[in-house]
C-alpha cells in the first residue's frame, strides 16, 4: 500500500490544521469512565524553539548563500511528542521549563493554545532563553543546528527534585538515558501510571541493558532495530524483541522501511506490519509519531497489530510534512489517507482489511482534498492598533 505525497519543492497551502476540522476524535471513548485519571498521558523534557527551512534544492555550501522557499517555526524537543499525542485526541500534559523570552512565549502559547496540551505542570525560568534548533530539510534528509544554554536547577524536570507533582494519567511516556534514573518515573508507576519508553543513541559506546534502570517499572519499550541489536547482543531485530521481553512485558522495535514488530509477554502474542510506501521529504519526528500511535492504540485496547499498522500510519504521513511538531498528523487527514487508498484502482485488498480498523474510527467525509496541506506557522505577525 502507498499514500500520496506532494513533492519535495511544493509549498504548503494555508488551509489551516486539519487537527482542528472537525470536531476532534476522542480515540478512547469506548473506554473512558467517571473515575478516570484527568489526563491520557503525562510527558516531560526540553522544548526547543524548531526554525525549519524547507525547499532547499541541496545542502548549503561553504562561502555561499543559500535561499529557502519556505520556512516554519514551531515547538521542538518534547514538543513533538506532546503535540502527536494531543492531534491523535489524547488528553495530555506536559512538564518542561520555558524561557521568558518570546521564543518561550511562543512555544508556550503554541502548545496551549494551538494544541490544547495542559501545561500546568510546566513553568516559565525567568532569565534563561530558550533553546533554538534551525533544521535544514532538503532531499528527505535534514541538517540541523542547535544552541541552548545549561538550564538552571528550577528549569531541569524529571531528574533529582522535580517535577514536585506528577498529574494522574493513563500513560506517560519517557526517554531512558543510560546509568540515570528519572525519579518521576518512579512517582508515576508508583500511581499506576503505565509507562511507554524509548531510548536514544548510546553515545558511551557500551550498550549496556542493566543502564537503562527505569526499564524495569515501564510496560512497553520502543526502540529501533539498530538499537534493539546493539543492547541485547541478537544478531536480527526480530530476534531482539524476543530477547528484549525478558526486561520489559511488550517489545516494539521499529524496522525503518521494512515496518515494526512487537512481541508481548503477557499473552505470548507477537505482530509484524509492514512499512506504508512513501516519499519522506523530512523525518524530523517520525520516531514520536510513532510512540504517539502506538500508545493511543494501546490506552483503547486495540489488537496488537492494529496499534503497529495505525503507528506506522501516522508515522508515514509525517515524514511527507516538514518538521516536527508541524508534520504530527491529525484525523481528518488520518481519514483523508484512509478514503483516498480505498479509491485507488487496483489496491491490495489485504493491505485494505489491515486498515479497515479505521472505517469507524475517522471523521465523516469532509470537503478537503487530498493529499491535506498543512498551515506552517511562524512567529506571529505584527497586530496593528
Amino acid at each position: 500500500m502507498t499514500a500520496s505525497n506532494a513533492s519535495a519543492g511544493e509549498e504548503p497551502e494555508h488551509l489551516g490544521d486539519p487537527h482542528h476540522w472537525p470536531a476532534r476524535v476522542d480515540p478512547l471513548a469506548a473506554v473512558r469512565t467517571p473515575g478516570d485519571p484527568p489526563w491520557d498521558v503525562y510527558l516531560t523534557g526540553t522544548v526547543f524553539l524548531d526554525i525549519i527551512f524547507t525547499g532547499l534544492d541541496s545542502a548549503p555550501v561553504r562561502g555561499t548563500e543559500s535561499w529557502a522557499r519556505g520556512m516554519g517555526s514551531s515547538p521542538g524537543g518534547v514538543a513533538n511528542m506532546a503535540t502527536a499525542l494531543a492531534r491523535l485526541g489524547l488528553r495530555t500534559s506536559l512538564a518542561a521549563a520555558f524561557g521568558d523570552d518570546h521564543y518561550g512565549e511562543y512555544c508556550w502559547d503554541a502548545l496551549a493554545q494551538g494544541e490544547g496540551i495542559d501545561l500546568s505542570p510546566s513553568r516559565t525560568v525567568s532569565g534563561w532563553h530558550s533553546p533554538v534548533t534551525v533544521s535544514m530539510a532538503y532531499e528527505g534528509e535534514r541538517t540541523m543546528v542547535s544552541h541552548g544554554h545549561e538550564p538552571p536547577p528550577e528549569a531541569v524536570f524529571g531528574r533529582e527534585g522535580g517535577p514536585d507533582r506528577i498529574p494522574r494519567a493513563r500513560a506517560a511516556v519517557a526517554s531512558l538515558t543510560p546509568g540515570i534514573s528519572a525519579p518521576w518515573i518512579a512517582r508515576a508507576a508508583s500511581q499506576g501510571t503505565r509507562i511507554f519508553a524509548d531510548v536514544g543513541w548510546d553515545d558511551t559506546g557500551a550498550w549496556n541493558l542493566a543502564a537503562l534502570t527505569d526499564l524495569a517499572r515501564c510496560e512497553a519499550f520502543l526502540p529501533n532495530a539498530e538499537e534493539a541489536m546493539r543492547y541485547t547482543g541478537a544478531d536480527c531485530p526480530r530476534a531482539a524483541a524476543h530477547a528484549l521481553t525478558e526486561h520489559v512485558p511488550l517489545a516494539v522495535v521499529t524496522l525503518g522501511a521494512d515496518g515494526a514488530y512487537a512481541v508481548d509477554r503477557r499473552t505470548g502474542e507477537t505482530a509484524e506490519v509492514p512499512a506504508i510506501a512513501v516519499e519522506a521529504l523530512d523525518p524530523t519526528g517520525a520516531g514520536d509519531v510513532f510512540v504517539a500511535g502506538f500508545v493511543t492504540g494501546t490506552l483503547a485496547g486495540w489488537p496488537l497489530a492494529d496499534r503497529l499498522a495505525f503507528a506506522g500510519l501516522t508515522a508515514a504521513l509525517s515524514v511527507q510534512e516538514f518538521g516536527g511538531s508541524l508534520s504530527a498528523p491529525g484525523w481528518a487527514e488520518i481519514g483523508a489517507w484512509w478514503r483516498k487508498v480505498q479509491s485507488v484502482r487496483g489496491q491490495d485488498p489485504a493491505a485494505l482489511r489491515r486498515y479497515a480498523f479505521l472505517e469507524h474510527l475517522v471523521p465523516e467525509e469532509q470537503a478537503r482534498p487530498w493529499p491535506l496541506r498543512r498551515a506552517v506557522p511562524t512567529i506571529g505577525f505584527r497586530r496593528s492598533a
